[in-house]
């Protein structure tokens, strides 16, 4: 698995590449991501990307005392946690709930990938 701290991010703007494609993935199929430097952005192959698109079903979410769950999603061949932004956590998010989610693909060391929506 690759191991970076930046899940792509351009590390002098902090933005996404929108040149790169969002690349419609399964978690088992990021496993395989390679980290390309100087690119800034992770390889499946040839193709570069920065965003993945995942859709499953949440396992986890936040509960209103306990902040430190969570948001985790389910696709079948793996788990993946989501780092929501302020938009969309004001929505009522339940466990089970299926979903589609878009965002930077971040990997860290020694812990679950991440998708920053």
């Amino acid at each position: 698995m690759v191991r970076a701290k930046s899940g792509g991010e351009d590390e002098k703007s902090g933005k996404l590449d929108y040149n790169l494609a969002a690349l419609k993935l399964l978690c088992v199929q990021l496993k395989s991501a390679t980290l390309a430097p100087s690119q800034n952005a992770f390889a499946l192959g040839a193709i570069l990307f920065q965003r993945a698109w995942l859709q499953g079903v949440l396992i986890s979410v936040p509960s209103s005392d306990a902040d430190a769950d969570p948001f985790l999603l389910d696709d079948g061949t793996g788990v993946i946690q989501l780092n929501l932004n302020a938009e969309f956590l004001s929505r009522r998010w339940e466990a089970g709930m299926y979903v589609m989610v878009v965002g930077g693909y971040v990997v860290r060391p020694d812990d679950l990938p991440m998708i920053k929506v």
